[in-house]
C-alpha cells in the first residue's frame, strides 16, 4: 500500500487559515513521498505530495523526466483537448517554453524593471497617506491589490481605467481554484469551463479583452508588451492569437496576484513581528533579506504539479510514468533541514540558501521575481518611513482555495509611532 498522510492535502478546508503546518511538517517527516488519493477521480488516481525542498528542487530541474506540458499543473486532471486550449507558458516543456520566454525576458531585465522604482514609490505613497487620513481599512483592495496590478497594467499598455477591470477578473479566475460554484456565463463566456484555465469564465473575459488590445496596438504600436507580442516575430515567426492571449492572461494573473498575496501577508507580519521590523530603523541593510523573508515566509504560490514522463524514484519513492507529482512550496519553505529554525520569521534570514517563494529553480523560475522584489521593498521602505504601526482588526478571510496563499480580506488599523 502507498504510504500516505492522514491529512487530504486536495481539501481546501485544510487551508482556511492559511499554510497548514502540522500537516506539512508530517509530510517532511515521512521516509518518501506521501500518496494522496482522489477519488471523485478514480479509485487508483491520485498525486504523489513532495514536501522536502531538495525534493522539490530535484523535480523543478528535471522538465525532461517531471513534465509540465504532459498533463496539467494543478493537482486535478483535464482532457486532452482542454491541455492544448488553456497552455501558456507555465505549462510547457523547452524548447516550446524556451521560446516564448525569450520573447518576453527583455521587459523583466533588471535595468528595464528599475524604472518602475520611482513609480511604485509614488502610488504606495499615495495609497499609504490615504490609508493613513482613515485610520485603517482593508489593506487587501487599498493598498495590497492597485500596486501590482497597476504596475503590469503600466507594463503591458492597459490603460488606467480598465485595471479595476483586470482586478475582477483576476480574483474570479483564482476563484475557479476553489470548491465554490462559478457562473459559467460571466464576462459574456460560450465556452465550457474545462477547456478554460482555472475553470473559469475570466479566462475568456480575459482572453476577448487581450484580442481587443491587441487588435489596436497592431494597427497603433506603442512602447508597451502588448505591441511587443503581437508584433514581434520568433525564429521568423510571430505569435499565433491563441499564444498572445495566452500570454496576457498569464502575465496579468502572475503579475498581480503573487505580488498581491506577499504585500497582504507583509500586513500579518508587520503586525505580528514589529520587533523584527523595528530593526530595520537601526539596521537598514536587512531591507533585501527582510523581503526574502517576507515572501518565504507568505509563500504565496503553495503548490504546482508535474507529470513523470517515465518510470523514475524520488527520496527512495518509486514513481511510475504518468503519475502526478505536486510539489509544495509551502512545505519546502519551511523544511528545517534548508532553513534554520524554518518556522521563525527572521528578516536577518542569510539571502543563501535561496527560498522557493519564486519556485524551486529550474526553466519555470517566477519571471517577474525581480520586479516583485522591488515592488515589496519600496511599499516596506515607505511603510517605515512613516513609522507606521498596523494592528489587524478582526480575522482575515482568506481565498478559499489550495493554489493561492491569498487573503480575501485584512482590515487593520493604522496609526503612527513605535512598532514597524
Amino acid at each position: 500500500m502507498k504510504p500516505q498522510l492522514a491529512a487530504d492535502l486536495s481539501d481546501q478546508g485544510h487551508f482556511d487559515h492559511g499554510i497548514p503546518q502540522d500537516v506539512f511538517k508530517d509530510l517532511r517527516a515521512m521516509d518518501g513521498l506521501a500518496w494522496n488519493p482522489l477519488p471523485s477521480e478514480g479509485p487508483d488516481e491520485g498525486f504523489w505530495s513532495v514536501g522536502r525542498f531538495d525534493d522539490v528542487l530535484a523535480v523543478s530541474r528535471d522538465p525532461e523526466t517531471f513534465s509540465s506540458a504532459t498533463g496539467h499543473i494543478q493537482m486535478y486532471n483535464i482532457d486532452d483537448d482542454a491541455l492544448s486550449a488553456r497552455a501558456s507558458m507555465i505549462d510547457m516543456d523547452p524548447p516550446d517554453h524556451t521560446r516564448l520566454r525569450r520573447l518576453v525576458n527583455p521587459g523583466f531585465i533588471p535595468k528595464v524593471i528599475r524604472t518602475y522604482t520611482d513609480i511604485v514609490r509614488e502610488r504606495a505613497s499615495a495609497l499609504l497617506d490615504d490609508m493613513m487620513s482613515q485610520g485603517g481599512g482593508d489593506w487587501v483592495s487599498k493598498v495590497a491589490k492597485p500596486i501590482p496590478i497597476g504596475i503590469i497594467c503600466d507594463m503591458l499598455g492597459v490603460p488606467e481605467e480598465d485595471r479595476d477591470l483586470m482586478i475582477e477578473m483576476t480574483d474570479y479566475l483564482v476563484a475557479g481554484t476553489s470548491a465554490e460554484p462559478l457562473d459559467p456565463n460571466a464576462y459574456g463566456n460560450t465556452t465550457p469551463l474545462r477547456l478554460l484555465p482555472f475553470n473559469s469564465p475570466a479566462a475568456h473575459g480575459l482572453r476577448e479583452y487581450a484580442r481587443k488590445l491587441g487588435e489596436e496596438r497592431r494597427a497603433n504600436p506603442k512602447d508597451d508588451l502588448i505591441s511587443q507580442l503581437v508584433t514581434m516575430e520568433i525564429d521568423g515567426e510571430m505569435l499565433t492569437d491563441e499564444e498572445y492571449t495566452n500570454f496576457f492572461r498569464l502575465l496579468i494573473f502572475a503579475g498581480n496576484e503573487t505580488t498581491r498575496t506577499a504585500m497582504s501577508h507583509m500586513a500579518l507580519q508587520l503586525s505580528q513581528y514589529p520587533e523584527q521590523f523595528a530593526r530595520l530603523k537601526d539596521e537598514p541593510e536587512l531591507i533585501d533579506t527582510a523581503v526574502e523573508e517576507i515572501v518565504r515566509y507568505s509563500s504565496p504560490i503553495m503548490y504546482f504539479r508535474r507529470t513523470a514522463t517515465k518510470d523514475t524514484e524520488l527520496s527512495g519513492t518509486k514513481i511510475a510514468a504518468g503519475d502526478r507529482v505536486v510539489m509544495w512550496y509551502a512545505s519546502a519553505n519551511f523544511d528545517d533541514t534548508r532553513f534554520d529554525d524554518a518556522q521563525t520569521f527572521d528578516i536577518a534570514r542569510p539571502k543563501m540558501p535561496i527560498h522557493a517563494g519564486y519556485g524551486g529553480g529550474g526553466v519555470h523560475t517566477c519571471l517577474g521575481a525581480g520586479l516583485a522584489r522591488i515592488e515589496l521593498k519600496v511599499l516596506l521602505e515607505e511603510i517605515l518611513a512613516r513609522d507606521l504601526k498596523i494592528e489587524i482588526d478582526g480575522e482575515p478571510e482568506y481565498v478559499n482555495t489550495n493554489f493561492v496563499n491569498g487573503v480575501e480580506v485584512l482590515n487593520i488599523r493604522l496609526t503612527q509611532g513605535t512598532g514597524a
